[in-house]
This record gives structure tokens, sequence and C-alpha cells, in this order.
């Protein structure tokens, strides 16, 4: 039997998600459900682009719906308990890989708001969890794999502010 990954979540991410999903449910559904209705309505179904296109719209809404309904009940519910030098969620963390010499600046957020491009990394992952519960001056080992690691410098811990600027990652 496979388990079923928990994804540890803020009161916040909960809270955004459910309002995704009442505005799916409310206003996207319907209107979809309408463009399906009237592009059935224009005939031969086989080479029907707009009802093809709609009807795939209305799959995907209800298909996000069902992602976001998941992620909620799956969810462990974490609370930044970090203190104001203390790496946790929704802190900005400026370190220094040794191998390379190079400074990087990472935000710890939830999985449901993670963008590695934007510097956004999980509070699950490798490196996340390495920085979790550590503090400026700190050297922490960064268990990528069996096989590799590295070193990291803690140079600076900043509080973040409130996730409320970034987005809900889509799946």
């Amino acid at each position: 039997m496979i388990a079923c990954m928990r994804n540890e979540l803020t009161q916040k991410d909960i809270d955004d998600m459910q309002k995704e999903i009442d505005y799916r449910k409310l206003v996207v559904r319907p209107k979809a459900l309408e463009d399906v209705k009237e592009t059935r309505a224009q005939g031969d179904l086989s080479e029907n682009f707009e009802y093809h296109a709609a009807k795939k719209f209305k799959n995907q809404n209800d298909s996000r719906i069902r992602y976001l309904e998941r992620m909620i009940r799956t969810a462990v519910i974490i609370e930044d308990t970090a203190s104001a030098d203390e790496i946790g969620i929704n802190k900005t963390v400026t370190l220094r890989i040794v191998e390379d010499n190079e400074e990087e600046t990472y935000t710890l957020v939830s999985t449901m708001r993670e963008d590695s491009l934007k510097g956004l990394i999980s509070v699950e992952s490798p490196l996340g969890r390495a920085l979790r519960g550590h503090r400026t001056g700190d050297s922490v080992t960064v268990k990528v794999s069996d096989s590799y690691s590295y070193t990291a410098l803690i140079l600076n811990v900043t509080d973040a502010g409130s996730a409320a600027d970034v987005e809900i990652s889509t799946f």
C-alpha cells in the first residue's frame, strides 16, 4: 500500500485554496458549462473546435477543483513558530554554498507556494529541511541524495513577511 504524502501547509494556504475552490465552483464552472452547452448546439461535434476547447476548459477547471480539495483534505497544518533569528516558513535566508563559494538567497514557503525560479523553496525540500530551525552563522549539510550532499553557511535570516503576495502554485 502506498502512503499518502501529506503536505505541510499554513492556515493561510488552506484559506486561499478554499477561496479558489469557491470561485471556480461559483463563477468559473457555471460559465464553462454554459460555453459547452452553447458550442454543442452548433451542430457537428466532430469538427467543432469551439466545443472541444470549451469541454477541455471545463475539464481543466474541474480537475483543479479536485486537486485543491485533495490538498486541503490531506494537509498537515503548520504554524510559523520560528523565532525572529531562526529559519522557518516565510523567512528569507542568505547563504554561502561552501564548495562553490557562491552566495544564494531563498525564501522558505509551504509546498503550495514554492517556485524555485523565483527563489521560493519549500520547507519540505532537501535545502528547506536542512535549514529549518538554524540561525545566522550555522553551517548545515544538505543531503540531496544518498551519494551527494553539500555544505551551506547561513549568512543572514530575515522575516519575509506574509506569503500573501505569493501565488498558490498550479499543478
